[in-house]
This record gives structure tokens, sequence and C-alpha cells, in this order.
């Protein structure tokens, strides 16, 4: 029988799929207890965790007995995996799993910020009456959308897209723009810079490595058509947050939807205070409750049978 900690919260349904045949602690606090989690750790054989864990320096160097750790979720920039692999510990991510979760959070963002008309609820409600002010919005039909990153998130964004009448193109550092991916989806490959000139909608779907870090920042967002709607569902990082606030209000970039932060928690006073057409969440374009029953599943089976 072997130890399975879990740092952050996990389906229930995993959690006891897990404890039937092994040792099991679910204690979604122990993120925010170093200490404890490190303790813990050390007598793991396996260690579960979402995004908020880091899983290097010393919890890393304490997890002496450690074979497996599962990640719910896709993203491993919390996760030192070449050191992981150096102690042979197998990383287990659970791709694709929260792949519609996130589609969904594009597609609706889009449509929210294209449109402009959703977000006037209290005005209607107090007597006002901003039809003039809101009758002049876009429709998401007959749009582009441009993809910057076109893994398993990214297809399945553009299948969506594709099924309310946008035309999809996409850029991907590692595949050439021939590559049979883009013709079996219906998808035009494209460079970076044509993304950022033809596209109404951009959204990024690419890890944060050196590469990527502020990847959009204030000259590739001047590149962009003006009006358009720029969403980070992938990796804070990977925006220059402050270019980005810049250019919502200069009106260079028509609204964002961003989800994923540099710093979080989001500290109070961030640049983004005071910019119009701009949907801010806490870090869940992944997390639904669908998604989270498929990502604990998912990995509560790959380790049951890495622990064969």
């Amino acid at each position: 029988m072997s130890r399975i900690v879990i740092s952050e919260f996990m389906d229930e349904r995993a959690v006891a799929q897990l404890g039937a045949v092994h040792d099991v602690l679910h204690d979604p606090t122990l993120v925010d207890d170093p200490a404890r989690l490190q303790a813990e750790a050390a007598r793991a054989d396996v260690l579960i965790v979402r995004n908020r864990t880091q899983v290097r320096g010393e919890l890393l160097a304490a997890l002496g007995k450690g074979r497996i750790i599962g990640r719910l979720g896709v993203g491993l920039d919390n996760i030192d995996v070449a050191a992981c692999e150096a102690r042979g510990i197998v990383v287990i991510p659970a791709t694709g799993a929260n792949a519609l979760s996130v589609a969904e959070y594009v597609i609706g963002t889009a449509m929210l910020l294209l449109r402009g008309a959703y977000q006037a609820s209290a005005d209607v409600a107090s007597g006002a009456w901003p039809r003039n002010a809101l009758g002049n919005g876009r429709e998401i039909g007959g749009k582009t959308l441009g993809l910057v990153g076109f893994g398993s998130i990214g297809q399945l964004t553009a299948k969506l897209a594709q099924g309310i009448g946008m035309h999809v193109i996409a850029f991907d550092a590692v595949l050439a723009a021939d590559h049979p991916v883009f013709a079996a989806s219906g998808v035009r490959g494209a460079t970076l810079d044509e993304v950022c000139a033809r596209a109404d909608v951009v959204s990024l779907h690419v890890p944060l490595i050196e590469s990527t870090r502020h990847l959009f920042d204030a000259r590739r967002i001047a590149a962009m058509k003006r009006g358009a709607v720029l969403i980070n569902s992938a990796r804070g990082g990977v925006l220059d947050e402050a270019a980005v606030a810049a250019a919502l209000k200069s009106g260079q970039l028509g609204g964002a939807a961003i989800d994923v932060f540099e710093s979080e928690p989001l500290p109070a006073g961030s640049v983004f205070a005071g910019c119009p057409n701009l949907v801010l969440t806490p870090h869940v374009a992944g997390l639904s409750a669908e998604s989270n029953e498929r990502v604990s599943s998912l990995i509560a089976q790959r380790v049951l049978e890495e622990l064969r």
C-alpha cells in the first residue's frame, strides 16, 4: 500500500477510488501550510497537486520516497519537471481533461466582449435605458479567431468557433504552417504576425517559457487589429499586463479576458484598475463541475496504473 498526499482540492469520488487501495491524505489546506506539507511529503509515495503547490526546492527535496507527481491540470510551470525526472519521479498531467472548459471560456468571453451589451444589468435595473450606447455591438459569426498555440485546447477551441461561424487561423511555434493537423481541422496555419494582423479575437494557448514571456507586449499588441479582443487563459506572464491595460484605455484593444496573472492573487490596485471592456477571472477557465470530475478521474486512474 502506497501513501498518497493530495495538497489541493480533488473530486471526492476520485479520492475514494484512490483510498480504496492506498493510504490517502486529502487536505486542500495543505498548500497553505508549507511546514506541514513538507512533513507529509516526506512520507508520500505520491503527491497530487493543482497549480498552487510549487513542487521544487524544499518541497521536492522533502519527497525522499516520492515516485509520482499527479498534476490536476495541464500546465507544469509549478513543477520542476527536469529535477523530478533526474530523481526518477514520474510527472503525470491531466492532458486534455479540462480542454472543453477552457474552450468554452474563450468562446463565451469573446462573445461577451465583442457584443458589449451583457454588463448593463445594474443600469437597466436602476431605470437607465442605454439602448443607443449598446446597440452597436459586434456579432461573432464571420469574425476571425486567431489562436496562438494549437495543441488539444487550441484545436477544440477552433472546433467550437467554427460551429458558430468563425474563421480560424492559428500559429504554433512547433508546427509548420503546412502541418496536417491544420488541414484536418479546417484551420489555416499562419505566422504569429499574420495572426495579430488578421484576427478579430486572439486567444493564447502556450506554456510560460522564456520564449513566451511577455510574448504579447506593447509592440505586439500595437500590431493587432485596432479594436480586437485578446484572451489569455494559458499562463500569467505571457502578457505584459501594463501594455494590455494601456491598450484597453487607448482603444487599441476592444476588450480583454484574462484568467491568469504574473502574480496570483492579483494584487489590489493593479494596472487593470479602471480599464474598460475587461473581464478578469481568478484562474478558473479550466475549472467547472464537469472538468473537475474528468481531471480528477484521469489522474486517479493514471496514478493507480503507475502504482501497479
